[in-house]
């Protein structure tokens, strides 16, 4: 049975490295923590924050709504109540755009190169 490369192995990411993944500062994410309800990562006995894969989309479509949409915390957390699902497919949505833009701008910038 061959190896599969392309599954992330990693089941829980610190802090530090969603904040990266995410584009914010950890005290941001903190905060968050504290406004948000559905954002609760695991933590272990010294209080050290334990993000799964499912944390991190919750994570995200907070960034899409605060940061992205640019809604207040208080809508933000009003609309997650009320439709997650429809907020989550919205940022999976925006996300896969964003990649779709970016690599569209890639290809102009090879295709003015060659002309």
């Amino acid at each position: 049975m061959a190896l599969n490369t392309d599954k992330n192995l990693k089941l829980y990411y610190s802090i530090k490295e969603v904040a990266g993944m995410i584009g914010v500062s950890d005290s941001m994410l903190r905060f968050w923590e504290k406004e948000i309800p559905m954002l609760k990562p695991k933590t272990t006995g010294n209080n050290v924050r334990q993000y799964t894969e499912a944390d991190i989309e919750n994570v995200k479509a907070v960034y899409n709504l605060v940061k992205v949409r640019g809604f207040k915390l208080a809508a933000a957390r009003k609309l997650l109540r009320e439709n997650k699902q429809g907020v989550d497919n919205n940022a999976r949505l925006i996300e896969r755009l964003i990649k779709v833009r970016d690599e569209l701008k890639e290809m102009k910038k090879h295709l003015d190169y060659l002309t």
